[in-house]
C-alpha cells in the first residue's frame, strides 16, 4: 500500500487469544507483503498491565510460535514491525479510560505522523461488551472522520451479531444511531476465504455452468460443514448458543447464499450483500418437523460448565428451499456440527441424472454429475463425471477432474482468512461482510428453530463418527 494515508489500528481486547493467535500474525503477514500503509500503527488496548516492552514481547512470542508452526523463518521485518506496536491499558468501562486512548491516538498523529491519521477499531472482545465499547467510541468522538478526503473511521465487530432477531436488532440499532453503515464492517471471517470467493468467479467466468444453474438440471444441494473439535474449554458460551447460532446462523447460509445469489449488475460490494440478503430472505423450510433435526454428541452433559440435561445441540440438519423462479424446486441440505471423525467443509451441486445415458443393455440410467466446492481442508473444486470401462462391453465408471490449490504454485499465496479481512477493511471493501440486510434475514429465518428447538431433546451420536451418517 505505498503512499497510502497514515493509519491507526486500535485493537480492544489485545491481550486475548483472537488478538495474539490470529490478528497480529495476520497484520505481521501483511506488513512483510506490504499490503499495509508505509505509515502505521498498532495499538493495543487491553486491561492488563503492560509497557510497551513487555507487550512487543509477548506479541514477539506469539509471532515465534506462528512461524515454527508454518515452518517459517524469522526475517529482519519482525523487530521492525514490533516497534510500531504501543499498548495502552484500560478498562472498557469509564470515560476517563476513552480519554486515555483518545491522548494517545493524538500523540501519535501529532508527534508521529503530523497529520490526522486513518483509525480502525477492531473489537476483539465477546459480544457482551459491544454495547459499552461502541456507545463509549462514539461518546468519545474517537469515531468522527477528519473531513473529507481525510483520516476516516471505521469499526471491526466479530460475530455473533446478537443472539436471535431480537438483540440482532438491538444492536443493529445501537450501531446504526452511533455510525454511518460505510463505518462497520461485520465479520464473518468465513467469506475471506479463498475457495468461497471462488464460487462466484467460477459460476460467472465460465459460461458452460451459468445456464445449468437452476432446478431444471440441479436435483439437490449439501452444504456440509463439520468439526472434530468438542466443545472443550467453550462450555460456558457454547450451552447457551448451540450449533444452529454458533455456524448456522452465519457461516452455512452464507457459503449457501454465494452458491445462490443471481449475478450483479455490477460487482460493487453493496450489490453483492443485496444479492446474498435476498438469498437468505428467500429461504423456506420443508416443514418445521422432518425438515430440522437437532443431536448432541455423547459426553457433551459431562463436559465442563454444560448444564444438567442441557438440550443444546452440537450438531443439526435442515432441509430449506428458496423461493425464486431459479431455484425454487431444488431441495437443499444443511448440514453441521461438532465432534465428528474430520474437519471439513464442502458445497456439493448434484445435478439430474440424463434423461437417456449409454450405460449397457438392462443397466438403469440413474448416473449423476456432481460439482463440489471444497471450503477446507484441501481448498478447491471437483467435477464428477462418466465414462465407459475399458473393455468390450458397455460398463460405466465415475471419475473426477480437479483442482486444488495445494498442488499448484498458487497455494503458498493464499492469504489467511484475518489478513483479507483486515486487508479490505483498510480499503474499504464491504464485499466480504455481512450487511444489515443479511444480518436481519439470517436471524429472521433462525429465531423460529431456535424457538421451536427450546423444549426438545437432541438425539445423541457418537463423538468421532462420521457427520453423513446423520442422515442415515
Amino acid at each position: 500500500m505505498n503512499g497510502s494515508h497514515p493509519t491507526i489500528l486500535v485493537i480492544f481486547g489485545a491481550t486475548g487469544d483472537l488478538a495474539n493467535s490470529k490478528l497480529l500474525p495476520s497484520l505481521f503477514d501483511l506488513y512483510e507483503k506490504k499490503f499495509l500503509p508505509d505509515e502505521v500503527r498498532i495499538v493495543a488496548y487491553g486491561r492488563r498491565d503492560h509497557s510497551n516492552e513487555t507487550y512487543r514481547t509477548v506479541v514477539s512470542e506469539s509471532l515465534s510460535s506462528y512461524f515454527v508452526k508454518k515452518g517459517r523463518t524469522e526475517t529482519k521485518a519482525k523487530s521492525i514491525f514490533l516497534s510500531k506496536i504501543l499498548y495502552v491499558k484500560g478498562e472498557f468501562e469509564g470515560t476517563d479510560h476513552y480519554e486515555r486512548l483518545a491522548f494517545a491516538l493524538n500523540l501519535i498523529d501529532k508527534e508521529v505522523f503530523q497529520t490526522c491519521s486513518n483509525k480502525l477499531f477492531y473489537l476483539a472482545v465477546p459480544p457482551l461488551h459491544y454495547e459499552t465499547i461502541l456507545t463509549h467510541l462514539a461518546d468519545s468522538g474517537l469515531t468522527i472522520p477528519c473531513g473529507p478526503g481525510e483520516g476516516w473511521t471505521r469499526i471491526l465487530i466479530e460475530k455473533p451479531f446478537g443472539n436471535d432477531l431480537a438483540t440482532a436488532a438491538k444492536l443493529d440499532a445501537l450501531l446504526g444511531s452511533l455510525f454511518e453503515e460505510e463505518q462497520i464492517f461485520r465479520i464473518d471471517h468465513y467469506l475471506a476465504k479463498e475457495a468461497l470467493q471462488n464460487i462466484l468467479t467460477f459460476r460467472f467466468s465460465n459460461g458452460i455452468f451459468e445456464h445449468l444453474w437452476n432446478d431444471r438440471h440441479i436435483d439437490a444441494i449439501d452444504v456440509v460443514m463439520a468439526e472434530k473439535n468438542t466443545v472443550a474449554t467453550r462450555g460456558a458460551f457454547y450451552d447457551g448458543v448451540g450449533a444452529l447460532r454458533d455456524v448456522g446462523q452465519n457461516h452455512i447460509l452464507q457459503m449457501l447464499a454465494l452458491v445462490i445469489m443471481e449475478r450483479p449488475n455490477i460487482f460493487t460490494a453493496v450489490r453483492i450483500q443485496k444479492e446474498r440478503a435476498r438469498v437468505i430472505a428467500s429461504l423456506r423450510l420443508s416443514d418445521m418437523r422432518g425438515g430440522i433435526k437437532k443431536w448432541q454428541y455423547a459426553g457433551y452433559l459431562s463436559e465442563p460448565n454444560i448444564k444438567k440435561n442441557s438440550k443444546t445441540e452440537t450438531a443439526f440438519f435442515l432441509n430449506v428451499y428458496v423461493d425464486n423462479d431459479r431455484f425454487r424446486q431444488v431441495p437443499i441440505n444443511l448440514l453441521a456440527g461438532k465432534a465428528f471423525r474430520d474437519s471439513g467443509a464442502y458445497i456439493k451441486i448434484i445435478f439430474k441424472k440424463s434423461a437417456e445415458c449409454v450405460c449397457g443393455r438392462g443397466v438403469a440410467c440413474v448416473h449423476k454429475n456432481t460439482l463440489t466446492f471444497n471450503i477446507q481442508p484441501n481448498e478447491g473444486i471437483s467435477l464428477s463425471f462418466w465414462v465407459k470401462k475399458p473393455g468390450f462391453g458397455y460398463e460405466v465408471e465415475e471419475k473426477k477432474m480437479t483442482f486444488y490449490y495445494k498442488d499448484s504454485e498458487l497455494e503458498s499465496e493464499l492469504p489467511d482468512a484475518y489478513e483479507r479481512v483486515l486487508y479490505d477493511c483498510i480499503r474499504g471493501d464491504q464485499s466480504l461482510f455481512a450487511s444489515t440486510d443479511e444480518v436481519k434475514a439470517s436471524w429472521s429465518f433462525i429465531t423460529p428453530i431456535v424457538e421451536a428447538w427450546k423444549n426438545t431433546k437432541s438425539k445423541v451420536y457418537d463423538a468421532g463418527s462420521d457427520i453423513l451418517r446423520l442422515y442415515e
